[in-house]
């Protein structure tokens, strides 16, 4: 019986040595720099194609926009006009400063602010969609646009 559970004990240690070896690899291989910038861009393109539906040529808002602002968006001690241009600018700006990785954390942060207002506000069951959008934006928060971003080449933290 103990042969079988120090066999056992043996595999077992040698599948996870072997497991813990192969996911260290993964994890140098990929890092933290390559995580923010797919972080960065794939929320920067969920936002900036959102805020592209609001405005006709570069950035006209549309008169579509300003409705659903006031039917289906409608925010409490905020007019709809004002929470139109701020929601559609923000998703402009912030997306692009994110694309190349300038003031990252704050963009980050200003989009997750804006998530939370979506969740709050206007769309409370859509939390799964939601969360996912937090868990990217909170990435960029904690560690900044990475090393492939403007903020590391000026030095911005």
């Amino acid at each position: 019986m103990d042969v079988i559970r120090n066999t056992s004990s043996t595999a077992d240690k040698s599948l996870r040595g072997m497991w813990n070896r192969i996911a260290e690899r993964l994890g140098l291989m990929i890092g933290d720099s390559l995580l923010v910038l797919v972080a960065r861009l794939s929320i920067a393109a969920i936002f900036l194609m959102s805020g592209r539906t609001k405005v006709s040529g570069f950035l006209t808002i549309t008169p579509s926009t300003y409705e659903l602002f006031r039917t289906e968006y409608s925010l409490p001690f905020i007019s709809a006009e004002l929470a139109a241009h701020l929601a559609t600018y923000s998703e402009h700006l912030f997306s692009l400063l994110l694309v190349l990785g300038l003031f990252s954390r704050l963009s980050a942060f200003a989009l997750l602010g804006m998530t939370f207002v979506i969740q709050v506000f206007v769309y409370p069951d859509a939390w799964p969609t939601h969360l996912s959008w937090a868990g990217l934006l909170l990435l960029i928060v904690a560690r900044g646009g990475g090393a492939m971003s403007l903020d590391r080449l000026l030095g911005i933290k």
